[in-house]
């Protein structure tokens, strides 16, 4: 009797669904619950993003205005100016790795044009390598078919047969210059946006002040747009974004309007990168191109930041038309 005991013990626990839980089948299709994961390019939060965050808690929001441009909201930082006739509104564009409130120029900067009798309005651009695209899910271009008539014997055979869904070309891939035009469409956009807002403060004078690659993408915008509310341009430290084009000297040849190139000296490639702007205003008969040489002083940020607001100060006092034309 031990025997067949034995036997029918054996034949239980084979038959039994918890020791066949235990281990997944050795045939288990390939594409399982966690493999769609690895197949994927996430899609990272873009740093401007978290930088809005940060500078939402830290700074009075007395300060932050949310404006719209096309179909995405952004944070501008707003700070009107201390007298009781202001000259106009500066719009501070950062570069890329910096944000509103930027430590290296724009923070500085639009704290203390108030106090020169200017309205400061500082955005953040959009990340270059930021995803113009809402993120794409495997089943959203794929509309389930009508009824339920297939067999889940049927659905499990045809999942199986065919490629996985996130390798399906479920939406076209976005080139590099694709990506780039995105890229060119946002940052426009928001310029455009802060523009307006300015235009509504009823400043008498709009400038645009960009630094870093900021500078290429004011210039940009203006060589492009030739907004009629904007006829000055400052340019700090100005930049050429990688991947970008064309080079910053070829837009300033394009520039309608007055124009004031703030550059430090103490590099070679910085040197020679404004030669060329500043020959090419010369080929373009540009009489409202003006550069100035500044020197770095790393080691005393504090005076370095005095000497660029002072300098840009003295350029708005003596170039910017006069009130009423």
């Amino acid at each position: 009797m031990r025997p067949t005991l034995l036997a029918l013990l054996g034949f239980c626990l084979l038959s039994c669904p918890a020791a066949w839980a235990e281990e997944p089948p050795e045939d288990a299709p390939a594409d399982s619950v966690d493999a769609p994961a690895a197949n994927e390019r996430p899609l990272l939060p873009e740093r401007s993003i978290s930088d809005t965050q940060t500078l939402e808690q830290r700074l009075d929001k007395r300060e932050q205005q949310m404006l719209q441009a096309g179909a995405e909201s952004f944070l501008a930082l707003w700070l009107p100016a201390n007298v009781g006739e202001p000259s106009g509104a500066v719009i501070l564009l950062p570069g890329d790795v910096e944000n509103a409130d930027g430590a290296a120029a724009v923070g500085p900067l639009r704290r203390k044009l108030p106090d020169a009798g200017w309205h400061s309005l500082s955005i953040t651009l959009p990340d270059p390598d930021g995803d113009p695209l809402p993120p794409r899910t495997a089943n959203s271009e794929t509309p389930a078919p009508a009824g339920d008539e297939a067999s889940d014997a049927e659905a499990e055979s045809a999942a199986n047969d065919s490629p996985e869904p996130t390798a399906a070309p479920a939406a076209p891939e976005i080139s590099p210059e694709q990506r780039r035009q995105a890229h060119v469409e946002r940052v426009m956009a928001r310029i455009e946006a802060a523009i307006t807002f300015a235009d509504q403060q009823q400043a008498k004078e709009i400038v645009l002040l960009g630094h870093g690659s900021g500078a290429y993408w004011a210039a940009r915008y203006l060589s492009e747009r030739k907004s009629q509310n904007v006829q000055n341009l400052l340019m700090v430290a100005a930049e050429l974004p990688a991947g970008f084009a064309p080079p910053l000297d070829e837009l300033v040849a394009q520039l309608p309007v007055a124009t004031g190139d703030f550059y430090y000296k103490d590099q070679a490639s910085e040197r020679q990168a404004a030669l060329k702007r500043l020959q090419a205003s010369k080929r373009a008969k540009l009489p409202t191109y003006i550069q100035v040489a500044m020197k770095a002083l790393p080691g005393n940020l504090p005076v370095q930041e005095e000497q660029l607001y002072r300098r840009l100060r003295g350029w708005l006092q003596l170039h910017i038309r006069a009130s009423g034309g």
